[in-house]
């Protein structure tokens, strides 16, 4: 197992952990139902499940 010879500074391991950010994520907006959701997902609107723009699971009705 590697150990330093030397002490790293804070100022150091903070300055090689500045690119680690949170990022926001990226959203797209369906075109037939306006849902905004994560692309590349399946997505609810109002009980139907959606993806690319197209019904896959509709809402079953209680009777």
């Amino acid at each position: 197992m590697a150990h330093p010879k030397r002490k790293i500074s804070k100022s150091r391991r903070d300055k090689r952990r500045t690119h680690y950010k949170a990022e926001a994520p990226t959203l797209t907006t369906c075109q037939t139902t306006g849902a905004v959701h994560l692309p590349h997902r399946a997505y609810t609107v109002d009980g139907n499940v959606y993806f690319n723009g197209k019904i896959l699971i509709e809402k079953a009705l209680a009777v």
